[in-house]
């Protein structure tokens, strides 16, 4: 099956801002969406009481960074986006939210302008699984890592595959399948996978650990797994 396209993606996207701007709507098929994501502000919080600088890559309607600002204050933001009206969504939010300055950039972030040593923190939520050969997934964790200060780091959750072919079927075809037939039926099940299958490339979670490594982060660790997805960090 071909891929969808980054316009593909993208025109998707522009249609689907009121459902990304709440968690309840946006991310019903994406196990412990709402956890994570407590999960992640609190730790870069926690870890970084004086914040200044995040970088939002995929940032959709802005959720990430909306409930970090209820953590840390006067933080500058950087939101890349492909879709335009994601990205005034989430500025709007993201303004409201914050007395530091908001810039928007539209586009791919493997293609964008990205300051290098320029962020304290990268949030990467739902938007690597979009990444395809080796080389495109070396190549934009080597621009990540490159894009942080030093100490600074990089807050991934998406959805990961096993490495061995029985275990993902059973992880993700029975168990997930089993959870997106509870959302509503079968059907529902087959287009997310249907979905899934045309839209997505992830990767194992061991591949993109050592990937991290590989690439220069000097400290790698797995915050949550819960079946096919996985949220993690990599310290520079």
């Amino acid at each position: 099956m071909m891929k969808s396209t980054l316009k593909e993606i993208e025109i998707r996207f522009d249609q689907d801002v009121e459902r990304f701007s709440n968690l309840e709507t946006g991310q019903r098929t994406t196990l412990d969406a709402l956890f994570n994501m407590e999960l992640i502000t609190t730790a870069i919080a926690k870890r970084y009481p004086a914040l200044k600088s995040v970088l939002d890559i995929g940032c959709g309607a802005g959720n990430y960074p909306v409930m970090l600002l209820q953590k840390v204050k006067d933080v500058d933001v950087t939101l890349v986006d492909l879709s335009q009206p994601m990205l005034d969504r989430a500025r709007t939010r993201v303004e409201a939210a914050t007395t530091g300055t908001v810039a928007t950039k539209k586009g791919d972030f493997r293609t964008v302008d990205l300051k290098e040593g320029g962020y304290d923190v990268i949030i990467a939520t739902a938007v690597l699984h979009h990444l395809r050969d080796d080389q495109d997934w070396e190549d934009s964790f080597r621009k990540l890592h490159a894009s942080l200060t030093d100490g600074g780091s990089l807050w991934i959750f998406d959805l990961v595959q096993q490495q061995d072919p029985q275990l993902q079927d059973l992880i993700f075809k029975d168990y997930y399948g089993e959870y997106l037939t509870g959302l509503e039926d079968e059907a529902y099940r087959d287009h997310v996978f249907d979905y899934i299958e045309k839209e997505d490339t992830p990767k194992d979670l061991m591949y993109q650990l050592d990937l991290l490594r590989r690439v220069g982060f000097r400290q790698v660790d797995i915050l949550h797994k819960n079946l096919c997805f996985a949220s993690f960090v990599g310290i520079k």
